[in-house]
């Protein structure tokens, strides 16, 4: 099958502090790629590096066979991007936000299906600031799909959202997996990360400690549910134990 992230070596510090080293990913056509690790572990510095709105200190990143940095215009043609501190203009509607973000695109997705899609068909004409969570995080991923993106990355999507709109979140994201869009997301959520990830990636002190799916990962620790495995694994079960 064809791998459409390569990530080899890739490395970045602060001030003398390693944030990240020698971090290798590969990630494949049509999969749903989770990034986990513990606050501080470097999964948005990778992230960053990963797409080129950070320079790595060292490492090559290949998506969709383009260079992040070189060809990053051409590249953003084909990468949809969604970050977790989006802000967005309180007093701007929906549909307004969705035709500014399709202007910036040659080619784009017709958005009216994509709310449609997403339940938000009528919110049109809604403000932003009038949208509850979960329609905030749907919004965010149609603006991420609106440049019709092979590979969509989404960072934490569903934190400080409740129960409800995370569920309605997973549905949205389900239906991009089954249509075979290639996702790589970074979550806290255990059951987030059982429900849609094929394949895992955990970051620990800065460095991959751990690349796989979900069951073989569960299989490493003495436990039976992700989340304990995670905790154990991490160590952060024992910090929380200090």
């Amino acid at each position: 099958m064809e791998c459409v992230i390569q990530v080899s070596g890739l490395a970045k510090s602060y001030s003398g502090k390693q944030i990240i080293e020698e971090i290798d990913i590969s990630v494949l056509k049509g999969e749903v790629y989770g990034l986990l690790g513990p606050n501080g572990a470097g999964k948005s510095t990778t992230v960053e590096c990963m797409l080129g709105t950070r320079k790595a200190d060292r490492g090559t990143v290949t998506i969709l066979g383009l260079d992040p940095v070189r060809d990053r215009k051409k590249l953003f043609e084909h990468v949809g991007v969604q970050f977790q501190d989006a802000n967005y203009a309180d007093k701007i509607r929906v549909e307004e936000l969705c035709e500014e973000t399709a202007c910036l695109y040659s080619d784009y997705a017709d958005y009216e299906s994509l709310l449609q899609s997403f339940d938000l068909q009528d919110k049109k004409t809604t403000f932003i600031s009038e949208l509850s969570g979960g329609q905030r995080q749907r919004l965010f991923i149609i603006l991420a799909l609106i440049p019709n993106p092979e590979v969509v990355f989404l960072d934490e999507l569903t934190s400080g959202l409740d129960v409800k709109a995370r569920r309605s979140v997973w549905k949205s994201l389900l239906k991009l997996k089954q249509q075979g869009m290639t996702i790589f997301l970074t979550s806290h959520f255990m059951d987030e990360v059982e429900m849609l990830c094929d394949r895992i990636g955990v970051l620990k002190g800065g460095r991959m400690a751990y690349t796989g799916t979900v069951k073989e990962f569960v299989g490493l620790s003495p436990y039976d549910k992700l989340e304990d495995a995670y905790l154990w694994f991490t160590g952060e079960e024992e910090a929380d134990e200090k």
